[in-house]
Order: structure tokens, then sequence, then C-alpha cells
């Protein structure tokens, strides 16, 4: 299938695009996302595609630029108190939200409790938080029942569930159940008459946003809009999208295809750069709460048996891809890369022993894997035919991504709706440290998807984020990580950076954990 959809794209003529067409692209950019675009709640649901839509319509206090540094964003700034337990932010003034109305400092308060409920950040900064005052409209205090450094790291996180900030009659709802209104105070207008769930949404620019005066870098910085509306279109079919790309019909793709990379690179009308130069770290997710993989045992030997370069070359191109055997994607600071085991015919008997003394006797394994989503699918089907080489009767259960990750919520039995594997990853940024990072936590039925538990792992992502000093920090950091290579709450399968691709007339792309849809300009 991929060999065909490289052909199409090498060989599609290029046609002329009509006076009056060109003038109304020239207003219009048609962005392809990675995935379709099915729940527009942000907090609800903090897939990328998602977090996409959500920095498009809502805007943050702070955002991280490309070093992952938390920079003011809708803060005008902050102080804090000298006992570190009181944080005063300040707003900039005019912000207002699409509706006309003014952002208001309670809106902060009530977006924060929300997100806060969902978001392991948040979670965490949530049990050191006293109280969440507005003494003005324009004034946030947080109070702390003790000091909590890394707050603005919290509210600045780029991906994995930004603390996004929505009117109070919003924020209000509760936080397991996504809202569907999309009033925002961000760049762009949700065009709500105009989204069709998985295909297809349109926003037009904001005209009241004011942009900070700092050039934007990354999540952080002047969100400026150079065009009247944006489209998102979701093309199923990767070498149909490529070829889309080359006769000017959508302006960006996400990820092409690593197979049609070459011939887009060839392509004097399209630019090809690496999408986030810190990468993805794709890794197996376990399903701690059901049998085979409750035992550890039985997550070490699949670790063990996984063969990272078969996983990167169904993802990556040759050059943009390197195994990294640990917790935190390899090359961040801090970051300890762990001995491969062994590969080869003893390790594959180590995880049949290890199935048969967990008690498995053939039942099905249900692998949840998307269709439409080929930095994620490819790895599913590597999975699958490793676990059929187990001799594990695998149920590779195929969908699109909206109905992935819908299955990946459900916490019952594989035979009642749940699952056992999923494959997926994630941008460095998102689970750079500790605190971001929602894969490394041991919470339980709070964890991330697959819904781990292991009180050492916490004890350490405590003590990391309330660290007084650099070498507490680096201590805790060092132990979190020995912790969860034992608990194995993820097997990682390696860290791969992806290609993004434009139309060559498209200037002001940036690099981040994101596509960030604004400081474009065609020309």
């Amino acid at each position: 299938m991929r060999r065909r959809a490289l052909l199409a794209a090498a060989t599609l003529p290029l046609l002329p695009i009509p006076a009056l067409a060109q003038t109304a692209r020239a207003r219009t950019l048609r962005f392809m996302p990675q995935a379709a675009l099915a729940v527009l709640d942000p907090v609800f649901n903090p897939t990328t595609i998602i977090t996409t839509h959500g920095f498009c319509v809502f805007d943050t206090l702070y955002g991280c630029d490309s070093q992952l540094r938390p920079k003011p964003q809708m803060a005008e700034g902050h102080s804090v108190s000298a006992d570190g337990l009181a944080w005063t932010i300040r707003l900039r003034e005019g912000l207002r939200f699409h509706d006309g109305e003014p952002v208001r400092a309670k809106d902060c308060v009530a977006s924060l409790q929300r997100w806060a409920v969902r978001d392991g950040f948040g979670q965490v900064l949530a049990r050191a938080v006293a109280e969440w005052a507005a003494p003005d409209d324009r004034t946030l205090l947080i109070r702390l029942h003790r000091p909590f450094p890394a707050l603005v790291d919290a509210l600045a996180k780029p991906a994995a569930s930004p603390a996004f900030i929505m009117p109070e009659r919003l924020a209000r709802a509760p936080a397991d159940k996504p809202i569907t209104e999309m009033t925002g105070s961000g760049p762009w207008r949700f065009l709500a008459d105009e989204f069709v769930q998985g295909s297809r949404a349109a926003y037009a620019r904001n005209p009241d946003y004011r942009p900070r005066d700092e050039p934007a870098e990354a999540a952080s910085g002047g969100k400026r809009v150079h065009f009247d509306r944006l489209e998102l279109t979701w093309i199923p079919d990767g070498g149909t999208a490529a070829a889309a790309l080359r006769t000017g019909e959508i302006d960006w793709i996400e990820y092409p295809l690593p197979d049609l990379v070459p011939v887009l690179a060839r392509d004097r009308h399209v630019t090809t750069q690496v999408y986030d130069p810190n990468g993805f770290l794709g890794f197996l997710r376990f399903n701690h709460l059901h049998p085979p993989f409750d035992r550890v045992e039985v997550r070490r030997a699949i670790r063990d048996v996984l063969v990272q370069p078969d996983f990167m070359a169904a993802v990556a191109l040759p050059d943009d891809w390197r195994e990294c055997h640990a917790m935190f994607p390899c090359g961040l600071p801090g970051v300890k890369e762990f001995p491969p085991a062994p590969r080869g015919a003893a390790a594959m008997e180590r995880a049949r022993a290890a199935l048969r003394e967990a008690g498995y006797r053939g039942e099905p394994i249900i692998h949840v894997n998307p269709t439409d989503f080929p930095a994620v699918t490819q790895q599913g089907q590597v999975t699958a035919d490793l676990m059929k080489r187990l001799g594990v009767n695998i149920q590779l259960v195929e969908s699109d991504w909206a109905t992935t990750i819908a299955r990946r919520a459900n916490k019952a039995p594989p035979t009642q709706g749940g699952w056992n594997l999923h494959n997926t990853n994630f941008p460095a940024a998102a689970i750079a440290n500790p605190a971001v990072s929602p894969i490394i936590r041991g919470n339980g039925e709070r964890a991330w998807f697959g819904w781990p538990t292991d009180a050492a792992s916490e004890a350490q992502v405590e003590a990391w984020i309330a660290a007084p000093d650099a070498a507490a920090q680096a201590h805790a950091m060092a132990a979190l990580q020995e912790a969860a290579w034992e608990s194995v709450p993820f097997a990682p399968t390696g860290l791969f950076r992806l290609r993004t691709a434009f139309r060559s007339d498209l200037s002001g792309v940036l690099q981040g954990p994101n596509p960030f849809l604004w400081n474009l300009k065609r020309g």
C-alpha cells in the first residue's frame, strides 16, 4: 500500500490552479494534521491533534519556548512571596474571549481547577494549593500549603494537556465530560457550523487577539496570524495527501509518510524539515489492570524481547531514529539509558516462560491500533507480529484514531470492551521530566491509560517536584528511572524524528512538540 502511495504521489501531474482559486488560497491556510479531529475538548482528551486544535482556540498563562523554558503568555508576569507560599500572577491588559467578554482572573481560577483534575502535573500541583483566588479581574492569587518551585512549569507545559484558559461558565463543567462549546481567547475562532467530526474543521482569524511583542518561538511569544481562515482537513490516504500538497490543494502536512518524504523533498514547490528536533519516544503501553500484563515479570520479559530497530524502521527514515532504552527521551538532561537485554532465541523463550508462569493459556490478547495514524499504526503491526511469534493469541483490533482512543479509556476487561496492549508515541517535550510526563506515573486509577500502580515511582515524582535544589532534583530523577525501569509502566520502542512538509511559499513554520498554526506567511 505504501509503495502504491509513493508511485501515486510521484507521478500525479501538477495542474495549474485557476486565478480565482489562487486568490482564495492566499487568504486560507490549509493544514492536514497527523490524525482526524474527533473530540474538541483539549483538557478532557489531550492527544496531539486535539492539543493542536486547543492552541488555536485557547491561550495559556505561560508558554514554553524551544528550550522548554516557561515564558509569560496571557500573564504579564508574576511575583512570589518570600516564603514561597503565595504566587501572584497579573494578566495582560485587553485580553478578550471570542464572545467579546474580557478574560478575568476568575476564568483562570475555574480553568486551572478543571485542568488540575485531569492532568498529572496539575494533580500534583492541586495537592499543594490551599486556595485559588481572584482578588480582582486581572490578578490571580495561588496560595500554597508548601512551596512549589515548578508552578510556572506546570502552567506552561506545551503538550499532553496544556493548562488552557476558557470562560468560567465552560470551565465549571465536570472534568469527566467533554465540553463542546469552543469559546476561547486564542488567535483563531472555531467555526462550529463547519465542523465535520473526523474529517474537517475550520477557523477564522480572531481580529481581537492581542499577540505579545516578542517573536514567536514554539508555544511562546507573539502568536501573529496572517491568514483570514484556517482549515484542518483529514486525508486518510498518505499518497493522496502528498499529491494534494504537491498540487497546492493543501499547504502543510504534519507528518507525510516516511516513504514519501524523499519524493516531496525533490519537488521545488515543497519544503521538508524536521518536525521537532527533540524527537518522539515510541512505546508499548501495557494495561496493568488485567492479566497477563498485571504481572511485572511478564512486562519485563516483553520489554526485553522488543527489537527497537524493527519498530523504528517502520516509522522513520534511516537517519532519523536511534535506540532508546530509557524511561525518558534519550539525549535530554538527566536521562539514564539502561543496557538492552540480549536478543535472540533465548530472550524469546524467556518471554514465553514468563507468560506461562503468569498463567497465560492462549486467551485472546487485545491490541488496539489505529489505521489512520502512520507513526502508531506501523508500530502496532510490528508488536502484533512479535506476539504471534511468542505464541500469543493476539487480536489486533484496528479502527480509526478516534475509536482507538475511546477504547483505550475503557478500564473493563478486554473481553468486555477493554484492551491489553497499545502502541503510541509522545513528543519529547511532553514527557521530558517527571512533572510533565503522564506515562511515568504510577498512581493507579488516576494514571494515564494503562493505569499502573507503583508507590516507589510516585514517591520520586513528588521528590523531584518538591526538590529544593538541582542536586536533590537530580537524585530524585535518577531514583525514579531505576524504579520505573523495574516496574515497567511501558516498554520503549525507540526515539525517532519525523519530517513535516509544506509548500515552499509558506514561511514561518515553527518547530516544536505540536504544529503551531501562527507566525505563518505566504510568499
